[in-house]
């Protein structure tokens, strides 16, 4: 598919957006981004438990992790390929006194079963509904990320060959210490290891999450006029999902439009939906950019990051050794 279909997709769905920009309810809209900034609370509480049961003997402040969780959701909001979890973990590693960057990236995959299972029960409840889109209409859709995939497989398999082989280079190289690398990576696992601390200190925090997640999306159907329930809400929880599967737009935008607009084709017209997903996109966007880079000043004393990287990093690399 031309890129530029995808591009142009979005530009009309941006004009429908400021078409009907005075018919949002601003009240709704306000509850909307409420339940987004407390669901932000809840999952980085989530990843603060875990990063202390891996670090048991370091100090894990809430508020430290709080700002790297958001200072990443930020970066992500701007970048394709959750280029924000460098960021989130660079800042994560800096605030707690012996961490690697091994174990706090396996903190993270243990952050991701909980949304795995969630996400595949709601993606299992639309197919059964018969709500998503089959192969046949997949490639109609005007979105980049997945029509481009299907249309271009060996290009898809090529650039999969490249990663798989850049991370066996990684391994390769990191092979000179397996065992101090196995023992940082099971570190972070360490929550794993007694599932009742697992269940009260991790999975209620993200099953708070995924509550106001649906809550969020239900402020913002009611903002923009659309009365779907509970139903709609899940089924647009089920497009965010499918669109963060192949990462390459930033927050998935173009594959979230598309799909919103088929799951809730009977409910409303398109324009209504492009206006709804549109919008929301936007202002998502707008306050995960606002509150990220705000953390980003606060935690690093300083936007430019990479700066901070380059100025910081030759010295904790003599300090850890090749093991972070």
């Amino acid at each position: 598919m031309n890129p530029s279909r995808a591009v142009d997709a979005f530009v009309r769905a941006l004009e429908v957006f400021a078409d009907r920009f005075a018919a949002i309810e601003w009240r709704w809209l306000a509850a909307a981004i409420a339940c987004h900034l407390l669901k932000t609370a809840c999952r980085s509480r989530a990843w603060r438990n875990i990063v202390a049961a891996a670090y048991p003997d370091a100090r894990v402040r809430w508020r430290d992790i709080y700002g790297a969780y958001i200072a990443g959701v930020g970066v992500n909001a701007l970048l394709p390929a959750r280029g924000g979890d460098l960021v989130k973990l660079y800042i994560a590693k800096h605030r707690i006194e012996g961490a690697t960057y091994p174990t706090l990236a396996s903190t993270l995959a243990v952050e991701t079963i909980f949304d795995l299972v969630a996400s595949l029960a709601l993606i299992a409840w639309a197919v059964r509904r018969d709500a998503l889109p089959g192969l046949d209409v997949i490639p109609h859709l005007p979105a980049f990320d997945l029509n481009w995939v299907i249309r271009n497989p060996g290009w898809a398999a090529l650039i999969a060959a490249g990663l798989l082989a850049a991370g066996g280079l990684v391994a390769w190289r990191a092979s000179r210490h397996v065992a101090a690398l196995r023992q940082r990576l099971g570190q972070g696992l360490a929550v794993l290891g007694d599932w009742r601390l697992y269940l009260r200190a991790v999975v209620t925090w993200q099953a708070a999450d995924w509550g106001l997640r649906i809550a969020e999306l239900s402020f913002f159907l009611r903002a923009f006029g659309i009365d779907v329930g509970l139903d709609g809400a899940l089924l647009v929880q089920v497009t965010q999902s499918l669109s963060t599967v192949i990462p390459l737009t930033p927050a998935g935008i173009g594959t979230e439009q598309a799909l919103i607009v088929y799951v809730l084709r009977r409910d409303a017209s398109t324009s209504v939906l492009l206006s709804f997903s549109v919008g929301m996109k936007l202002a998502v966007i707008a306050v995960n950019v606002a509150v990220g880079f705000v953390a980003i000043a606060l935690m690093l004393r300083t936007l430019r990051w990479r700066r901070h990287v380059e100025r910081n990093e030759p010295e904790r690399a003599r300090g850890d050794g090749a093991g972070t």
